[in-house]
């Protein structure tokens, strides 16, 4: 990668960064004591506390039941350095795909190659650090020149270096951004984006213009060679991953549009499909802050999705902990890294293509489901 794209410098202003903490991917060794606080404390108190602890206990059960388990992500969390807490569930072999924010995948981009994010205020004049190029993320402040705009040319890099001649998925794309930065940043192991691609787990974003990656990904599609997403790849690679798994679990950071893109795979499998051999998640955990009454909880409760077939069951292995997720997330992150062992990596993305195939297949020979084909596109 050349130096200009890996080059983090800012301009010079009244209001700096430079003396401000940074913040680096969360480290979680050396806190391993928190497992004993949430089964010897938490589990036996009340409220959130409780919640917090059986939701803890799930993610542990789902773990040693062999579940296939998904993680959906929605608000600022790589920001303030949740990467580091998520790569190491990954090593671990915890998490086996992931669906994403595409802002949480841009922002993940930044500590790798040394481009800053630091500890700044809520209480602050936003006018001052506009004029000094500063961009806020509630308590985060993030360089427009030597991070954002640094970043920028980070992608616009990458893309040349890609091969993407047809179409394809999200995954596809985070896979290769993640390759990129495996070879050519500092510090790779801080990247979410690069332990994926290393362990070949698939990173989809359910809204892939909604992000500043999408923002770069204009450049070549109006002055060189468009890289050609297909978000409905993405709708079946993760049915067809939800539909060969003997059992299906999600731990959902935030909710919002990841939320239900992961949780409609079953509809997509029993409603569109009408493949009746398993309906619905087995576990069901989410870390939020919303409430159903408000019509903001990302497909409500997991007894409201029971409704839709979208969860098991109503009651049983699902957990809400209406707490916010930079408390809940390194919790239970750690809840299980000392309670479990680690398992082998699925190392999902490369057996995408079979994992299609087969779900494919199985549709053609259902019945039920060729009627509906043959009504709506006869058969074509």
């Amino acid at each position: 990668m050349s130096d200009e794209a890996q080059g983090c410098r800012g301009r010079q202003s009244g209001v700096t960064t430079r003396d401000l903490p940074s913040i680096d991917p969360l480290e979680l060794a050396g806190a391993e004591q928190v497992a004993d606080l949430i089964d010897n404390v938490y589990a036996k108190s009340g409220y959130n506390a409780r919640r917090l602890a059986e939701a803890a206990q799930l993610f542990s059960k789902m773990i040693n039941d062999n579940a296939t388990i998904c993680l959906t992500l929605a608000g600022a969390m790589t920001p303030i350095g949740m990467s580091g807490v998520l790569n190491a569930l990954i090593r671990a072999g915890f998490i086996d795909c992931i669906i994403s924010t595409g802002a949480n995948l841009y922002h993940d981009l930044h500590r790798p190659f040394r481009c800053p994010m630091v500890q700044g205020h809520h209480i602050v004049d936003d006018n001052e650090l506009a004029e000094a190029g500063i961009a806020r993320i509630y308590d985060v402040f993030i360089e427009e020149d030597a991070t954002l705009m640094a970043t920028d040319r980070i992608i616009i890099e990458a893309l040349r270096q890609m091969d993407h001649a047809g179409p394809l998925s999200t995954a596809k794309l985070h896979h290769e951004l993640g390759r990129v930065v495996s070879s050519s940043a500092d510090r790779p192991e801080w990247s979410l984006l690069a332990t994926a691609a290393q362990y070949e787990l698939p990173i989809y974003t359910s809204s892939p213009g909604d992000s500043s990656i999408a923002m770069n990904l204009t450049v070549p599609h109006l002055f060189g060679r468009p890289v050609q997403l297909d978000p409905l790849r993405d709708v079946i690679e993760t049915a067809a991953i939800v539909w060969s798994a003997e059992r299906n679990g999600v731990v959902i950071v935030g909710g919002g549009s990841p939320k239900n893109f992961y949780l409609q795979t079953q509809p997509t499998i029993h409603q569109i499909f009408m493949d009746s051999s398993r309906g619905g998640h087995d576990y069901f955990i989410q870390l939020g802050v919303d409430s159903p009454q408000w019509g903001g909880l990302s497909g409500a409760t997991p007894s409201e999705a029971r409704s839709w077939g979208k969860v098991k069951d109503a009651v049983v292995n699902n957990v809400v902990v209406y707490s916010c997720a930079s408390l809940t997330l390194p919790l239970l992150a750690q809840y299980v890294l000392v309670r479990n062992r680690p398992r082998p990596a699925r190392r999902l993305y490369s057996r995408l293509a079979e994992l299609t195939a087969a779900f494919r297949e199985e549709a053609a020979s259902n019945p039920a489901f060729q009627e509906t084909l043959q009504a709506s596109v006869g058969g074509q």
